[in-house]
Formats: structure tokens, sequence, C-alpha cells
């Protein structure tokens, strides 16, 4: 049952902020969804495709893992730090505004950028306002040390 949750979640809330939004700004706009045409635009599809993969990680080891979903109302019961999240807190969130700037690149869109900043900005005060506030209440110094050794946004790269 988690897993379909999990599913749905994952179609519905990205899905809609990632590609059903960016769609309609594009059709608002009447810019023709094209094949690519240069490096950019192929290099455009592999940072989306990247930032798809992130999010769809992310459900799937919320489940396994953290027994949990990405819905907020039934979220893990245990602490995710594997993985992607070795890396940065929020690699959902960061693989979202990836695929929006992914297309904003790709369609050469400076509506699709802003709509990319004000979706970072979004996910950024939901963060800091409420979401990591109930992380520290439901996992305590686990996460407190988390905060402290993983950054939220910008990917630290350990060399080992």
């Amino acid at each position: 049952m988690l897993t379909l949750k999990a599913s749905l979640a994952t179609i519905l809330v990205p899905g809609v902020a990632c590609f059903l939004i960016p769609y309609l700004i594009l059709e608002r706009l009447q810019i023709p969804l094209a094949p690519p045409q240069d490096i950019l635009q192929f290099l455009a599809i592999f940072a989306g495709g990247f930032g798809l993969f992130m999010v769809i990680w992310v459900s799937t080891v919320f489940v396994h893992r953290g027994k949990g979903t990405p819905i907020p109302i039934e979220p893990p019961t245990r602490l995710v730090i594997a993985g992607f999240f070795r890396y940065l807190r929020n690699p959902m969130y960061f693989g979202a505004v990836l695929i929006v700037l992914a297309e904003a690149v790709y369609f050469r869109s400076a509506w699709l950028a802003l709509y990319a900043a004000v979706l970072w900005g979004t996910l950024h005060s939901a963060l800091v306002v409420w979401e990591e506030p109930q992380l520290k209440r439901r996992y305590g110094a686990d996460y407190e040390q988390y905060l402290q050794e993983v950054p939220r946004w910008i990917p630290r790269l350990r060399l080992r």
C-alpha cells in the first residue's frame, strides 16, 4: 500500500510541478515541443533525466528504507540518510528544480527559468518554515547531526 501511495504522490505532485505547469507555460507562450537541435538541448535532456531519476529514487527509498511516503500525512518513520541524502538534504526537491531548469534550457525560455526560481523559493521556504522543524521534532539528535553534516541545496561531494 505504501508503494501505491508513494507512486501516486510522485506522479501527482512532481508531475504537476515539473511537467504540467511547464507545459502550460510553453502552450501559453506558443513554444512548440520540438526534437533537440543542438548539444545544449541534449545536455538539458540528460540533466532533466537525472532530476527525474532523483525524484523517483527518493520515493522508492522512502518506502523501502524510511517505511513511509513522500506525502506529509504519511512521512517516513525512519530517518533516511543513504544514497543522494549523503550529499544533500533534499534530493527530491533538488531533482524537481533540476527538471524545470533543464526544461528552461531546452526550450530557451526565460519564463520557465523564472518558474524554476519561484519553485525553488517556494520549496526552500517550506523547508525552512515547516519541514525542517518538523523533522527535528520527529528524529531529534540524529537529524540535528545530519543538519550539521549535509548541506541543504548544494551537494558537497566528498573525496575518499
